[in-house]
Protein backbone atom coordinates (compact mmCIF):
# COMPACT_ATOMS: atom_id res chain seq x y z
CA UNK A 1 0.00 0.00 0.00
CA UNK A 2 1.13 3.49 -0.83
CA UNK A 3 -0.69 6.22 1.32
CA UNK A 4 -0.67 9.89 0.13
CA UNK A 5 -1.60 12.63 1.83
CA UNK A 6 -3.73 15.37 0.41
CA UNK A 7 -5.40 18.42 1.54
CA UNK A 8 -7.47 19.20 -1.80
CA UNK A 9 -10.87 19.31 -0.70
CA UNK A 10 -12.36 17.82 -3.93
CA UNK A 11 -9.94 14.53 -2.40
CA UNK A 12 -12.22 13.82 0.17
CA UNK A 13 -14.82 10.95 -0.40
CA UNK A 14 -17.54 12.07 1.26
CA UNK A 15 -19.64 8.77 1.23
CA UNK A 16 -16.70 6.43 2.77
CA UNK A 17 -16.11 9.84 5.34
CA UNK A 18 -19.95 9.88 6.43
CA UNK A 19 -20.21 6.37 6.77
CA UNK A 20 -17.10 6.11 8.75
CA UNK A 21 -17.87 8.74 11.43
CA UNK A 22 -21.42 8.09 11.51
CA UNK A 23 -21.22 4.94 11.91
CA UNK A 24 -17.70 3.63 12.86
CA UNK A 25 -16.38 6.88 15.05
CA UNK A 26 -16.84 6.82 18.74
CA UNK A 27 -17.46 10.61 18.92
CA UNK A 28 -19.48 11.05 16.02
CA UNK A 29 -22.02 8.19 15.91
CA UNK A 30 -25.43 9.40 14.31
CA UNK A 31 -23.85 12.95 12.52
CA UNK A 32 -26.00 13.67 9.66
CA UNK A 33 -24.32 13.62 5.93
CA UNK A 34 -25.76 17.28 6.18
CA UNK A 35 -23.27 17.86 9.48
CA UNK A 36 -20.28 15.67 7.97
CA UNK A 37 -20.55 17.74 4.18
CA UNK A 38 -20.53 20.84 5.90
CA UNK A 39 -17.66 20.38 8.50
CA UNK A 40 -15.79 19.60 5.58
CA UNK A 41 -16.44 22.83 3.57
CA UNK A 42 -15.47 25.22 6.68
CA UNK A 43 -12.23 23.19 7.52
CA UNK A 44 -8.81 22.21 6.31
CA UNK A 45 -9.17 18.65 5.15
CA UNK A 46 -6.37 16.28 5.09
CA UNK A 47 -7.12 13.08 3.23
CA UNK A 48 -5.13 9.60 3.88
CA UNK A 49 -5.39 7.89 -0.18
CA UNK A 50 -4.47 4.71 -1.13
CA UNK A 51 -4.54 5.08 -4.51
CA UNK A 52 -8.21 7.01 -5.12
CA UNK A 53 -9.65 5.05 -2.17
CA UNK A 54 -10.10 7.07 1.17
CA UNK A 55 -8.43 5.29 3.94
CA UNK A 56 -7.88 8.00 6.76
CA UNK A 57 -9.03 11.76 7.47
CA UNK A 58 -8.28 14.17 9.48
CA UNK A 59 -9.48 18.04 9.72
CA UNK A 60 -8.08 21.46 11.30
CA UNK A 61 -10.55 24.07 12.48
CA UNK A 62 -8.25 27.12 12.57
CA UNK A 63 -8.45 30.54 11.67
CA UNK A 64 -4.79 30.18 10.40
CA UNK A 65 -3.35 32.74 12.27
CA UNK A 66 -3.20 32.10 16.21
CA UNK A 67 -5.40 29.03 16.69
CA UNK A 68 -6.39 25.43 15.36
CA UNK A 69 -8.44 22.63 16.59
CA UNK A 70 -7.42 18.92 15.48
CA UNK A 71 -10.80 17.04 14.92
CA UNK A 72 -12.25 13.88 13.37
CA UNK A 73 -8.81 12.01 12.66
CA UNK A 74 -9.77 8.61 11.65
CA UNK A 75 -8.23 5.46 9.95
CA UNK A 76 -9.85 2.46 8.74
CA UNK A 77 -9.85 -0.35 10.62
CA UNK A 78 -8.50 -2.65 8.12
CA UNK A 79 -5.32 -0.19 7.31
CA UNK A 80 -4.77 0.62 10.82
CA UNK A 81 -1.23 -0.15 12.47
CA UNK A 82 0.14 0.65 9.23
CA UNK A 83 1.18 4.09 10.37
CA UNK A 84 -1.50 6.53 8.52
CA UNK A 85 -2.38 7.98 11.60
CA UNK A 86 1.22 9.07 12.09
CA UNK A 87 1.26 10.23 8.06
CA UNK A 88 -2.09 12.31 8.63
CA UNK A 89 -0.56 14.13 12.10
CA UNK A 90 2.47 14.81 10.21
CA UNK A 91 1.11 16.62 7.38
CA UNK A 92 -0.75 18.67 10.06
CA UNK A 93 2.33 19.17 11.65
CA UNK A 94 4.09 19.98 8.60
CA UNK A 95 1.10 22.11 7.09
CA UNK A 96 2.65 26.09 6.13
CA UNK A 97 -0.98 27.17 6.94
CA UNK A 98 -0.33 26.40 10.70
CA UNK A 99 2.99 27.12 11.28
CA UNK A 100 3.41 29.81 13.88
CA UNK A 101 0.01 29.37 15.78
CA UNK A 102 0.18 29.86 19.56
CA UNK A 103 -2.16 27.06 20.34
CA UNK A 104 -3.09 24.03 18.51
CA UNK A 105 -5.65 21.43 20.45
CA UNK A 106 -7.50 18.23 20.52
CA UNK A 107 -9.15 15.69 22.63
CA UNK A 108 -8.64 12.09 22.32
CA UNK A 109 -8.87 8.98 23.96
CA UNK A 110 -5.56 8.07 23.11
CA UNK A 111 -3.40 10.66 23.98
CA UNK A 112 -0.05 9.30 23.77
CA UNK A 113 -0.43 8.76 20.13
CA UNK A 114 -0.04 12.34 20.08
CA UNK A 115 2.48 12.91 22.16
CA UNK A 116 5.42 12.75 19.46
CA UNK A 117 3.95 15.67 17.29
CA UNK A 118 4.08 17.56 20.19
CA UNK A 119 1.18 17.38 21.87
CA UNK A 120 0.62 17.50 26.12
CA UNK A 121 -2.13 17.96 28.21
CA UNK A 122 -3.42 21.29 28.73
CA UNK A 123 -1.31 23.70 30.91
CA UNK A 124 -4.05 24.95 32.99
CA UNK A 125 -7.38 23.03 32.09
CA UNK A 126 -9.10 25.31 34.62
CA UNK A 127 -9.23 27.93 32.58
CA UNK A 128 -10.96 26.14 29.39
CA UNK A 129 -14.24 26.55 29.18
CA UNK A 130 -17.10 24.80 27.36
CA UNK A 131 -20.68 25.99 25.90
CA UNK A 132 -22.78 23.15 24.72
CA UNK A 133 -25.17 23.91 22.35
CA UNK A 134 -27.95 22.28 21.29
CA UNK A 135 -26.45 20.17 18.15
CA UNK A 136 -24.94 16.85 18.35
CA UNK A 137 -22.75 15.94 21.28
CA UNK A 138 -19.76 14.97 19.19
Amino acid sequence: MTVRISTDPSDVELDWLYLALSERAYWALGRSRELVERSVANSLCFSALDGDRQVGFARVVTDQATFAWVCDVFVDEAVRGQGIGRLLMAAITDDPRLAGLKRTVLATSSPEFYVPFGYEPLDRPERWMLRKGPGPSD
